[in-house]
């Protein structure tokens, strides 16, 4: 199994997984090539080219900041061939999200499955902007009691 973080804290070990994994294969076998592409405004897209699968094939899972793909072919095409250069074998691949990244989609089209991901930020975890109150001319300063209930009400 393969596994790439997908956090911007973590570059230095994905490039040393990424490297590890080509030194020496990847553990169990087959694992498909993948892009992760940024399309901006917090949308991010994994595409894994597995040419053959079909979507019975394949099952994504997310759990705990996981995104696990497996892959399990049918038995079936016994073909007799001469050279087989394309993959079709049992791989399970992980990728670790980066937090508040949700997985909004996921399509299998001509060979290539996109998983679309989303960086979805609570709102009261974004930053917000505070009012700076300012007493009028001649008016005492607000309290900040009084401030506090006067945005409550």
């Amino acid at each position: 199994m393969s596994t790439v973080r997908f956090d911007p804290f973590f570059r230095t070990v994905r490039d040393l997984d990424r490297m590890t994994d080509e030194l020496l294969g990847s553990r169990g076998g087959f694992a498909p090539e993948y892009d992760i592409e940024d399309q901006g405004e917090d949308r991010f897209a994994i595409a894994l080219a597995l040419p053959g699968y079909d979507l019975d094939e394949l099952e994504i899972t997310a759990k705990d900041r996981q995104l696990v793909v497996k892959g399990e072919p049918k038995a079936g095409n016994r073909a007799n061939y001469i050279r087989r250069g394309i993959a079709r074998a049992s791989f399970q691949r992980s990728f670790t999200l980066g937090e508040h990244i949700e997985i909004a989609g996921a399509s299998l089209d001509k060979g290539i499955l996109r998983v679309e991901l989303e960086r979805r930020v609570p709102e009261a975890m974004k930053p917000r902007t505070i009012a700076i109150a300012a007493p009028a001319a001649g008016q005492p300063a607000p309290q900040p009691e009084a401030a506090a209930v006067e945005q409550a009400a």
